[in-house]
């Protein structure tokens, strides 16, 4: 049983080797920008709407509400990013039923990409928002002495953010393959819904956990800058 697509060597260029992870994330990807593509090559705002948009619109919206509701900010800036995140570790997820094929997000470094991703755009929101200096001065208040746990709580949200995505897609798969040792003939098709029922909240969770950090840290730090302003 395979845990990790990191184990898996597909094949090699002299010293460097090309494994399953980056050989199915290259995969997710070209199926993404193919399939934004088809979908927006005849979008229309009247008339007929196909298929493909009507499924694009619904993913918008929903995530835009979700953006919405849970920052009561206006969703439009963390759109892009958080969409972006969300279709393709869903998409990621939901390959997986496919036979051969190994989620990318079933592999640490992954996740940990995603998570540094979330890392950055937190300080790229806020400095979009409030300006380099406000907001690099921000991690100096209410005192210089806590910036070094400013820091390791920054890096601290990182790291669970990145295990838990990668521990909920290993978990699935050692609990589908112990099912399917001892009931090979009848779990298949229940662990194949099963695990696209599971791969779309993963996606979801980690979306909405994004979404929670960028805004949180950007509205925190726009509240600590208007009270340095207030105060006399």
């Amino acid at each position: 049983m395979t845990l990790s697509p990191d184990t898996i060597e597909i094949f090699s260029i002299g010293p460097l080797t090309i494994n399953a992870t980056l050989v199915f994330s290259w995969v997710v990807m070209a199926l993404l920008v193919a399939g934004s593509w088809w979908v927006t090559r005849s979008l229309t705002a009247s008339g007929d709407i196909g298929r493909g948009q009507n499924v694009l619109e619904a993913v918008v919206a929903f995530l835009r509400d979700q953006i919405r509701e849970v920052t009561n900010q206006d969703p439009e800036p963390y759109l892009p990013f958080v969409g972006t995140l969300f279709l393709f570790i869903v998409t990621s997820n939901v390959l997986s039923v496919v036979p051969g094929f190994q989620a990318p997000t079933g592999s640490l470094t992954t996740t940990a990409a995603l998570a540094v991703c979330v890392f950055v755009a937190v300080p790229v929101f806020g400095i979009a928002k409030l300006g380099l200096r406000a907001y690099l001065m921000n991690y100096l208040r209410p005192s210089p002495f806590l910036l070094p746990f400013t820091i390791i709580g920054e890096l601290s949200r990182t790291l669970a953010l990145a295990v838990r995505l990668f521990g909920n897609v290993m978990s699935g798969s050692v609990i589908a393959a112990i099912l399917l040792s001892v009931v090979p003939l009848f779990f298949p098709i229940i662990m194949q819904a099963f695990g696209l029922l599971i791969g779309v909240i993963q996606a979801y969770i980690f979306a909405i956990l994004a979404i929670v950090y960028i805004a949180s840290g950007t509205e925190l730090q726009e509240r600590r800058a208007r009270a340095e302003k207030e105060t006399p």
